[in-house]
């Protein structure tokens, strides 16, 4: 959708705020911004990978395409398919491509967190987070560079305003993310529509203010646990809407085991709302 950084689109929260209407209520905290996004600033989008070598070949021109300032940092569990090779002769042939290997599939959320500290030992001002799969479309990625520019952490939406955005789904799933959104919201008090979504853009000073290594989710649980510990400290969050479509190549990588740490870990966070340890 285009111009969806008109303030009709958006939905801003601090603490506060209901997501039904979009308003923002200023809490006791000073709000923390970095500015308001200038074009031309590098922008770094983290692509974790495991056995993803039918797609990232296909994403990565996509993303790079979309604006001058997008780099690409390809973080690959060492991919059985050969993912992390692809992935060394892209980065051969274009600078704006980056590659970290490590040694196993070591989880969504850590695979991010060596992503955001890669960027900040470099003088990145934007940070995203983006599947291989073209589950998030590169297409939005110009959605985002507009939103930013007015807020510190965008979120790209599949149910903005309640309104399903998600293409070829089975509905048990559906339900299923819905639902965790619905239970997520009412156990940390977060008022995002689309708290597990893992398509974002962060300014720089969010992952820094952040504590990178006391952050403890790695399934899902983690989306919702960055963007509660950047609530927590005043950021102003938006979310835009996007159409989510289910992956065409690979296997997804949910599991029972994400499931049962989304479940408890929203309460932690809750708890560590109250007792400021976030």
């Amino acid at each position: 959708m285009t111009g969806v950084a008109d303030a009709a689109f958006r939905t801003r929260v601090t603490p506060g705020a209901n997501p039904a209407v979009g308003t923002t209520v200023t809490g006791d905290v000073v709000r923390m911004r970095s500015g308001t996004a200038q074009r031309g600033e590098r922008a770094l989008v983290i692509i974790p990978t495991y056995n993803e070598r039918e797609n990232l070949p296909r994403i990565v021109p996509r993303i790079l395409s979309q604006d001058e300032c997008l780099e690409i940092l390809v973080v690959d569990d060492n991919s059985p398919d050969g993912t992390g090779a692809i992935a060394d002769e892209m980065a051969a042939a274009d600078s704006r491509i980056h590659v970290l290997h490590r040694a196993g599939k070591l989880g969504l959320g850590t695979a991010y967190l060596e992503g955001f500290r890669w960027a900040l030992a470099r003088d990145y001002a934007l940070v995203f987070e983006m599947d291989a799969d073209f589950s998030h479309n590169p297409d939005h990625l110009p959605e985002f560079l507009e939103a930013i520019e007015g807020a510190d952490l965008v979120l790209g939406s599949r149910y903005r305003n309640g309104k399903v955005t998600i293409v070829n789904w089975p509905m048990s799933r559906l339900m299923l993310s819905y639902a965790a959104n619905i239970y997520a919201r009412f156990a940390t008090g977060l008022q995002l529509w689309d708290g597990t979504g893992g398509f974002k853009c962060f300014r720089r000073a969010v992952l820094a203010a952040i504590p990178l290594d006391q952050v403890r989710s790695n399934g899902y649980a983690f989306q919702i646990e960055m963007s509660f510990r950047a609530w927590k400290r005043n950021f102003r969050i938006v979310e835009i809407p996007i159409v989510f479509n289910d992956r065409t190549e690979g296997e997804s990588k949910m599991s029972k085991k994400i499931v049962r740490e989304a479940v408890w870990m929203v309460w932690r966070l809750r708890w560590w709302g109250i007792t400021g340890r976030y």
